[in-house]
Formats: C-alpha cells, sequence, structure tokens
C-alpha cells in the first residue's frame, strides 16, 4: 500500500481534481447547511480551484492529486494570503481510505512547500464539525487563531452569512 502525492498539472489530473474538489465541497456543504444552515457555491468554487492558475499553482502555490495504491483518493492545496503567509485549503481524503496516513503525508507535504516558498506562517480554515481533521492540524503545530482577513470563504458566502459562517469555522495558524 502505498499514497503518492502527484502535483496537479495535465487536464486529466485536472479532471480528476475537479471530481474531487466537487465531491469534497458537496460533503462539506451538506455539513454546513445541516449543522450551520448555511450554503455557498460548489460549482463556482470548484471552477475557480482549477482554472485560476494564480491561486493553487506554482510559483506561489501547489495543488496535489492524493494516490493510493494507484486511485486518485484525496487532494489538498496552497496558496499564497500574503507575501509570507500561506493557506492550506481543500484538504480531503475519501472517507473509505482515511486513517492510512495519506492526509498526514499530504499536510506535512504541503508545509514543506510552504517553507520551500519562503512563508513565515501557513492558515487554514475549518467548519468546526470536522474535529478529526482539526486533531491532524493540531499533531503538526496548528494552533487555533482569531479569524483572519481574506479567508477563502469570503468571495463565496453570502455577505449576510458571512459572520454566521465565521462562527462555524475555527481558524488556525502555524509559525514555520
Amino acid at each position: 500500500m502505498s499514497t503518492n502525492l502527484v502535483p496537479v498539472e495535465t487536464a486529466s489530473e485536472r479532471e480528476a481534481a475537479r471530481v474531487l474538489l466537487v465531491e469534497y465541497l458537496r460533503w462539506v456543504g451538506e455539513i454546513a447547511r445541516a449543522s450551520y444552515g448555511l450554503s455557498f457555491d460548489i460549482e463556482a468554487m470548484a471552477r475557480s480551484d482549477i482554472e485560476d492558475r494564480a491561486k493553487f499553482f506554482p510559483p506561489t502555490g501547489r495543488f496535489y492529486l492524493v494516490r493510493h495504491d494507484g486511485r486518485d483518493i484525496g487532494v489538498g492545496c496552497l496558496k499564497r494570503l500574503a507575501p509570507n503567509v500561506g493557506e492550506i485549503q481543500r484538504m480531503y481524503i475519501q472517507p473509505h481510505v482515511r486513517g492510512v496516513g495519506a492526509g498526514r503525508a499530504l499536510v506535512e507535504r504541503l508545509l514543506q512547500d510552504a517553507r520551500d516558498l519562503g512563508y513565515a506562517k501557513v492558515r487554514l480554515e475549518s467548519l468546526r464539525a470536522l474535529a478529526p481533521a482539526h486533531g491532524l492540524y493540531r499533531s503538526v503545530g496548528f494552533v487555533e487563531v482569531e479569524p483572519y482577513a481574506d479567508n477563502s470563504m469570503d468571495a463565496y458566502q453570502d455577505p449576510a452569512t458571512l459572520e454566521a459562517y465565521r462562527k462555524s469555522a475555527i481558524f488556525m495558524e502555524l509559525s514555520l
């Protein structure tokens, strides 16, 4: 059993990543709706993630497909928030393969990439309901912080519900 992280570069890798992103966004969107009464534009988010080359792609970002035993089972991304600050987004491993170490391998790779890119801090945000993910983030050194400006949901959340969104999420940071 092996896990590989594949940079999203080719058309077929972008399509595989898009399918997993939509799967992830629908899953997390259902949690947001059921737990917090929130909704967001899944298709716009997935389209932006794949098509906006300045978002998760080099030179300032990274976008990985996670492959386990030859199958695409997850995604994870790093983007630049500010000159010395990166943000991890779209960390997702399909439920049936959680526990094999793929999420840890992915977050550790993204943090190494952040160091290599010269970021001094890495941030992330996550719905409060996703407690197992928070345990992983804490295990690599992330700590909770106050909500930060330019968080990823600002562009996809109805402005009238932004405060409710901020209350539904935790914001974390790691100094590198």
